[in-house]
């Protein structure tokens, strides 16, 4: 027997339980006001890893409820979690996932990084569908909103002592939501950060794991209260060369070319920001991915060769930047309007997300 064929036995043979709720509450009537990731649906996904027993159990979908943790498990201790973000639409075709696979292929390279075990992609992928189709009513209609998955696994295992657990708990919830910034797809306003590091090359900063996010909000939270919506990074060597924003990578347009920060080890792998590479080069804008320091965004900004600049991630999707604060100065961007290029790239790609358009690159996978 092939992998394929060895893949699609054991989905066959690890067959999904189902637990229904008796305690039934129904989605928002107005989804035009879904604020983001405040609202879950009735029912979630979990399955369990042990290492003495042979590894995942079948995969169980049961009512929303508090985990079964015990004080000593080592995710609360020894940071041992992973998770991921990505939506279901409700389009044209009826309910659809974009680029779920490359989600849980990332799962599992975060998963390597943390001494975690991987998952088989394609059985979460049919639990996650089954998962789906029990909460189809929970999948905003109302364009610019959607069903936002997050899938997260956590050591489980009940010890002290700094080793890899043997035990593991992965979980997938869902929640109703709408735009990630409360500005919607109109330009907010970020801050250099130049104090705080986030994460550095060799550190886990392209593993999707907790640690990374609370390394980073004490410069959210001070962001945040001098009237930013989000933090952007610099290196931890020099403090001089871009990363990403707290919550999404970042491209600047510079001379009409797109500019993304080279992945080096310290930025996440964004599946947003391969969709926008992809996307540039089918629309036939220039995008080149390279390392630029802060110093020449401020140039560019300040000699006009700089007119857009957008954040880019699963939440938000395509965010446009009005200014950035630097220095103890406010450097404004097009005029503190929205560009047409980040607004091409958005159209386009809510267009193939919601199936209005068509998708050339395979991304869009049905649920039903």
């Amino acid at each position: 027997m092939n992998l394929d064929g060895l893949r699609r036995f054991r989905r066959f043979a690890m067959q999904i339980k189902i637990t229904k709720t008796k305690k039934s509450k129904k989605p928002p009537e107005d989804d035009t006001k879904l604020g983001f990731g405040n609202i879950f649906s009735n029912h979630m996904l979990i399955m369990e890893y042990d290492q003495d027993k042979g590894g995942w159990s079948p995969a169980e979908i049961k009512p929303y409820g508090a985990l079964d943790l015990e004080p000593a498990a080592a995710c609360l201790h020894y940071g041992q979690i992973v998770w991921e973000g990505l939506k279901c639409y409700y389009g044209k075709d009826g309910l659809t996932l974009f680029r779920p696979r490359d989600n849980f292929k990332r799962l599992n390279r975060s998963a390597e990084r943390m001494c975690m075990p991987s998952i088989d992609v394609e059985y979460l992928l049919d639990a996650l569908k089954e998962l789906l189709k029990i909460e189809k009513d929970w999948v905003p209609k109302s364009k610019g909103a959607s069903l936002y998955i997050r899938p997260c696994m956590l050591a489980h295992e009940n010890f002290l002592g700094l080793h890899k657990a043997k035990k593991y708990l992965l979980f997938v919830i869902l929640s109703p939501s709408g735009p990630y910034f409360k500005e919607g797809f109109n330009p907010v306003k970020i801050m250099v950060e130049n104090k705080y590091i986030r994460a550095a090359i060799g550190g886990t900063g392209e593993a999707k794991t907790a640690g990374n996010y609370a390394a980073s909000l004490k410069s959210t939270d001070e962001a945040l209260e001098k009237g930013f919506s989000q933090t952007l990074w610099l290196d931890s060597k020099h403090m001089k060369y871009v990363e990403e924003i707290g919550a999404m990578n970042v491209a600047f347009v510079i001379n009409n070319q797109v500019v993304t920060p080279k992945l080096d080890g310290a930025i996440l792998h964004g599946i947003t920001r391969d969709s926008v590479i992809k996307l540039c080069k089918k629309l036939k804008i220039d995008v080149v991915e390279k390392k630029i320091s802060i110093d020449e965004v401020i140039k560019y900004i300040e000699d006009g060769s700089l007119t857009e600049s957008f954040g880019m991630g699963t939440a938000a999707v395509i965010a446009p930047i009005g200014s950035i604060f630097f220095d103890d100065k406010d450097y404004i961007i097009n005029n503190f309007n929205n560009g047409p290029i980040s607004k091409k790239i958005y159209k386009e790609l809510l267009g193939i997300q919601y199936g209005e358009i068509p998708d050339p690159f395979g991304w869009i996978e049905k649920v039903e």
